[in-house]
C-alpha cells in the first residue's frame, strides 16, 4: 500500500495498523486510510489505541478530546471520522461529501450482505484468517428476500477460497463441497479440482470423478499451467504441483520446505 504524504510530522511512536502492515506517522496518513478504506474503520476502528495516538503522537489532545466526547454520547463512528477527516484540513469538502456518500451506501446495505464485503475486503488485504471468520459469520444470516442460495453459494466460495489460502485444504473442500450442492457451478467444481492439484490427498474422486471429464481436465490442466499466479510464485506453485505427482516419500521431503516457507509468508496474514 502507498500514501501520500504532505509533511512529515514528529512522531516517536507510529501507530500500526495490522490490517494494512503499515505505520502511520502523521495525520495526513491517517486521514489518507479513513477515506479510502471506509470498510476498515466503520466499525472499532477509533479505540482508545488510536485516541492516544492522536492526543499524544499528533500533538492534537482537543481533537481527541471531542472524539471522545462524540463517542460518550452515541455518535455514530462516521461521525467520529468526519471530524478527524475536517479538522486535519487533509481533503476538501467536495472530497469529504464523497466520503460520506461512500459510508452512507455501506450503511445501507443488508448486514448479510456488509459482512460478505467486509470479508471480500480482508481477503483482498490477503488477511485470510479474518475473512474467514466474516464469511462464516456471513453464513448465520437467516435466509430472506437477499440471504439466498446465490448468497450463501458465493460466501462458501470465497470462505473455501480463503482457506485454501491458509493451506487448510480440508477445510476448503468442506466449503466447496457446500457451494458446489447450491448451484452446481462449473466455476465452484473448477476450483475442486485445482485443490487436488496441490493436495492430492483429499478424497474427491467418488463423488466427483464422474464430473471430471477428460475434456474438463484437459482444459484445467492447461489454466493452470498458464495462469499468472499471485505474487511471483508461478514457477513456485509449478514446482510444488510436479513434486505432487512424484511418490509419497520424493513429495512430501521435496515439498516440506516450499511449504514450511509459504506458512511462514501467510502466518502474519491469519
Amino acid at each position: 500500500m502507498s500514501l501520500i504524504l504532505c509533511r512529515q510530522e514528529c512522531v516517536k511512536h507510529p501507530y500500526y495498523i495490522d490490517v494494512l502492515g503499515i505505520y502511520i506517522h502523521s495525520s495526513q496518513e491517517l486521514c489518507y486510510v479513513i477515506y479510502n478504506h471506509p470498510l476498515l474503520v466503520l466499525d472499532h476502528f477509533v479505540d482508545e489505541l488510536l485516541l492516544g495516538f492522536i492526543r499524544r503522537d499528533l500533538g492534537m489532545d482537543c481533537l481527541a478530546g471531542r472524539m471522545e466526547k462524540l463517542i460518550e454520547t452515541g455518535s455514530r463512528p462516521e461521525d467520529v471520522l468526519l471530524l478527524l477527516l475536517s479538522e486535519c484540513d487533509y481533503y476538501s469538502e467536495k472530497e469529504i461529501q464523497k466520503f460520506k456518500a461512500a459510508v452512507s451506501a455501506i450503511r445501507s446495505l443488508h448486514p448479510a450482505q456488509y459482512d460478505k464485503e467486509l470479508a471480500d475486503y480482508l481477503f483482498n488485504q490477503r488477511q485470510f484468517g479474518k475473512a474467514a471468520g466474516r464469511y462464516e459469520k456471513a453464513l448465520e444470516y437467516p435466509r430472506d428476500r437477499y440471504v439466498d442460495d446465490a448468497f450463501f453459494e458465493a460466501v462458501y466460495n470465497n470462505l473455501g477460497a480463503s482457506y485454501a489460502m491458509m493451506f487448510r485444504f480440508h477445510k476448503a473442500l468442506q466449503a466447496y463441497d457446500k457451494a458446489y450442492e447450491l448451484k452446481k457451478s462449473p466455476d465452484v467444481l473448477k476450483r475442486i479440482y485445482f485443490l487436488t492439484m496441490f493436495a492430492p490427498e483429499l478424497e474427491v474422486r467418488e463423488r466427483y470423478g464422474s464430473l471430471f471429464t477428460q475434456e474438463l481436465e484437459a482444459q484445467w490442466r492447461h489454466e493452470a499451467d498458464t495462469a499468472a499466479l499471485e505474487a511471483g510464485q508461478a514457477e513456485e506453485v509449478r514446482a510444488l504441483r510436479a513434486l505432487f505427482k512424484k511418490d509419497p516419500i520424493k513429495r512430501l521431503s521435496g515439498a516440506a520446505e516450499l511449504v514450511r516457507r509459504w506458512k511462514q509468508e501467510y502466518r502474519m496474514m491469519v
